[in-house]
């Protein structure tokens, strides 16, 4: 069938469906297409570039960066995916998630430039935000790699400072199945001679030889920068620049003094070009904000919101749940989608949960709460913990019923963690009323 232009006039959401239909495929990974139209753009800016690749970690990395330079008195360009509720925010400018019409006019000029060049819908939208932070006079973009970063369109950026958070297994359909071949494809992102962030503790040898190979400015966690903190207070070390007696970031979780570390590397490997103050970074810090991110509700029971949905991101959750207050039980609303390794997630976390509520995911790669219940079952029966305790599972239609079934069997003391998939967290969100 024939896909239509939009109309002039036309919505955001009429744009979203037609970009949705554009291509044969939701992913596909390659330069070539995306640079090609990219040409015929005026998408230059004389704006600093960061670009922020990994498994995990990246969007707080971004949200800290931001924070950070908006509060030292920059202009800046944020560009994250996915979203969790709304489109636009995967987009923001000095702060402010951008408006409806702007992104069609973005997809108008791309839709005029692009001469039949097929684009999936991720490319689309990327040179749509690249158009426009180009046309904003910003002094710094921060651009989070949707997938990967060898062929991801993000790379058709070059960067003048990159930063890889962590490296773990996760879309091994397009990564490779192994830490190295997934290091070699996010090591892409890295520049000759500019500033090559890694903060993942023990990163695979494929990244650190090809950040050799390309004279990349290799700075690693443990050697060319670390942290140290108290109960109250935390430090950073960085090569030639301490930053002392800081408040902890605003982002809760273990892993956020790393990602708020990979952030301060960043910034003074740029202080040359964008000098930061230290009340900046202060300030920064404690505003950074970032939904979904072992995000803490107010009220009782205790409801944790993270789009945990990968085994390295289910062990740091496990982490997180273990370092909280007592509860005596805790509830799973729980969704997935068919392409991770929720075995490998449930292995990881199964210990801190004593009820689950598998939630059926929209869409044709949401899973269906009966195989995630299989799947969960499978999992359980493949570890050593006590078989003696009889699994509570419930099974849903939707996330919504999983979360009102859960909040229904909470006492006002047990907590319930909402997991799994950005979709997951956006369900719960919804039925809330947070949308």
């Amino acid at each position: 069938m024939r896909v239509v232009r939009p109309q002039s006039g036309a919505t955001l959401d009429t744009w979203l469906s037609y970009l949705e239909s554009l291509h044969p495929s939701a992913i596909d990974m390659g330069l070539e297409r995306v640079r090609q139209v990219a040409q015929t753009l005026n998408i230059e800016s004389s704006a600093i570039k960061i670009i922020v690749g990994g498994t995990n970690g990246k969007g707080s990395t971004c949200a800290m960066l931001e924070a950070i330079y908006l509060a030292a008195g920059f202009k800046v360009g944020l560009y994250t995916s996915p979203h969790l509720i709304t489109f636009n925010e995967r987009a923001r400018i000095n702060g402010e998630i951008v408006r409806d019409l702007d992104f069609v006019e973005q997809f108008e000029a791309i839709e005029s430039a692009r001469a039949g060049v097929s684009l999936t819908y991720f490319e689309f939208t990327t040179l749509a935000v690249l158009r426009m932070f180009a046309h904003a006079s910003l002094d710094v973009m921060i651009l989070e790699v949707g997938l990967g970063g060898r062929l991801d369109a993000v790379n058709i950026i070059d960067a003048d400072c990159s930063i890889i958070t962590s490296v773990d297994i996760d879309h091994t359909d397009w990564l490779g199945d192994t830490r190295e071949k997934i290091g070699f494809e996010k090591a892409h992102i890295f520049r000759s001679n500019r500033p090559a962030i890694c903060s993942d503790p023990k990163p695979p040898q494929s990244l650190l030889d090809y950040a050799a190979s390309i004279d990349a400015d290799l700075w690693l966690f443990g050697r060319d920068f670390n942290y140290s903190g108290d109960r109250q207070q935390w430090a950073f070390a960085g090569r030639n620049q301490r930053r002392n007696a800081m408040a902890y970031p605003a982002l809760r979780g273990a892993n956020q003094l790393l990602n708020a570390s990979a952030a301060l590397a960043a910034i003074e490997s740029l202080r040359d070009t964008l000098a930061v103050p230290q009340q900046a970074v202060r300030q920064g810090l404690i505003s950074a904000a970032l939904p979904g991110r072992f995000q803490i509700l107010p009220g009782q029971p205790t409801v944790i919101l993270d789009v945990a949905h990968n085994p390295h991101a289910a062990a740091v959750l496990e982490k997180n749940l273990g370092n909280m207050g007592f509860h005596p039980y805790t509830y799973a609303v729980f969704g997935m989608l068919s392409d991770k390794d929720v075995e490998s997630v449930v292995q990881h976390i199964q210990g801190r949960i004593d009820h689950w509520f598998c939630a059926s995911l929209p869409g044709p790669r949401g899973l269906s709460a009966e195989m995630l219940a299989q799947k969960i079952r499978h999992a359980v029966q493949a570890t050593d913990l006590d078989e003696k305790q009889p699994l509570a599972l419930s099974t849903c239609d939707s996330v919504k019923q999983a979360y009102l079934a859960a909040c229904e069997l909470a006492n006002p003391d047990d907590r319930i963690v909402v997991f799994g998939s950005f979709l997951t967290v956006a369900g719960v969100l919804e039925t809330l009323g947070r949308a």
